[in-house]
């Protein structure tokens, strides 16, 4: 089985990676950063105008209809560069929700919008610290009214459209849409370790919403379903941000002696990236069987998510702390890039539930798998 990507993808990858550069995304990130503007909303613009928000969309949507094997290549070249774009809240979470559970009114309704940049969307899952799940939802939603609070939500203080997890009047969990513009509707800025990602706290307060889809519950497992599909296109940002520390430590490596000579051939330094580049390969290869089973929505897909989540999470943490570490002590400040990366890395890696409970779903998805194999 070939899971390489197609050499139209390969062309993808490069016209965005060119992009990405010419427009100065480190600069822009350090705008966002150093509160000189909330987000790039220029830079959204241009990903809109260029098809990368409806790539997986279907054309009478209004995407491009690339399928979900381009969104990855295209996420993991924002993640390299580590846009300060609303991608993950959007693109990888609200629109998946949409596509996954959606009636094709709701879809023609939102999609459109959010493929061409207009509006904005985010996913309210959780309810303060701890992991998702379905005990952890407490909002409710009655009579087409919902109530109740969301924090962290990635953008959503930038946000128009709301997808929110919350309990029917039968106490069954689903997702509701909600516009942000409404009365009754309060947000609250939330700090975070990556202030190039705005964070905030939703509260809701009998608010009109629409439930996902044509009404009937839908069920933790549908809100799982959408998670499994966000984590492998998360996955790929992490696995961009983990080749471009890589990128980073190796040149510095080369460049920068000790000694009388470069300190990558130290082996404390080799030994270190050498790590960093086995779990970026570990990590990759779990992310393509991830985009391959994303992509023909195969039954592996739940096993093929959690894989590619927890492999990419340990390659993007580890190769950003050695980062840092090989530029010694100018990598912890910050004038150096450096710290950019770490942030973000971990940051994403508790976007949609921490490492922790991504593997005990492996280990719980993997017992599954055996099992209906073993039937």
């Amino acid at each position: 089985m070939n899971f390489e990507f197609s050499q139209e993808l390969d062309m993808l990858r490069d016209q965005a990676r060119r992009m990405l550069a010419e427009r100065s995304a480190i600069p822009a990130v350090r705008d966002v950063l150093e509160g000189r503007k909330p987000w790039d909303r220029a830079l959204w613009n241009e990903m809109a105008g260029l098809g990368w928000l409806g790539a997986a969309v279907p054309e009478s949507f209004g995407g491009v209809g690339l399928g979900h094997e381009g969104l990855c290549v295209i996420a993991e070249e924002v993640g390299r560069a580590i846009a300060p774009v609303p991608f993950t809240s959007s693109v990888s979470l609200a629109t998946e929700a949409l596509m996954t559970c959606g009636t094709d009114a709701q879809r023609t309704q939102w999609l459109p919008p959010l493929v061409a940049g207009e509006r904005v969307a985010c996913f309210a899952l959780a309810e303060g610290p701890g992991h998702p799940g379905d005990r952890a939802i407490t909002a409710t939603l009655r009579d087409g009214r919902l109530s109740g609070g969301k924090w962290p939500v990635a953008d959503g203080g930038i946000a128009d459209l709301a997808i929110v997890a919350a309990r029917d009047a039968d106490g069954t969990a689903t997702l509701a849409l909600v516009d942000l513009t409404q009365a009754g509707v309060s947000r609250q800025s939330l700090k975070t370790i990556d202030p190039t990602r705005e964070h905030s706290r939703l509260d809701f307060t009998d608010v009109p919403a629409v439930p996902l889809g044509d009404g009937a519950p839908l069920g933790w497992a549908a809100i799982s379903r959408v998670l499994d599909r966000a984590a492998v296109l998360i996955a790929f940002e992490q696995i961009g941000i983990a080749q471009r520390c890589l990128q980073m430590a190796t040149t510095y490596a080369k460049e920068r002696h000790a000694f009388g000579r470069p300190i990558g051939s130290f082996q404390a330094i080799k030994h270190k990236l050498a790590d960093v580049y086995i779990a970026l390969e570990l990590a990759r290869s779990n992310a393509y069987y991830g985009a391959w089973a994303l992509q023909a929505d195969a039954p592996e897909l739940p096993l093929a998510a959690a894989s590619a989540r927890v492999s990419a999470t340990d390659a993007a943490q580890l190769a950003s702390k050695e980062n840092i570490q090989t530029h010694g002590g100018m990598g912890i400040t910050w004038e150096v890039d450096a710290h950019l990366f770490h942030r973000r890395a971990k940051l994403l890696g508790l976007a949609i539930g921490s490492n922790v409970w991504w593997k005990d779903q492996l280990v719980t998805r993997w017992g599954e798998q055996l099992q209906r194999q073993a039937a």
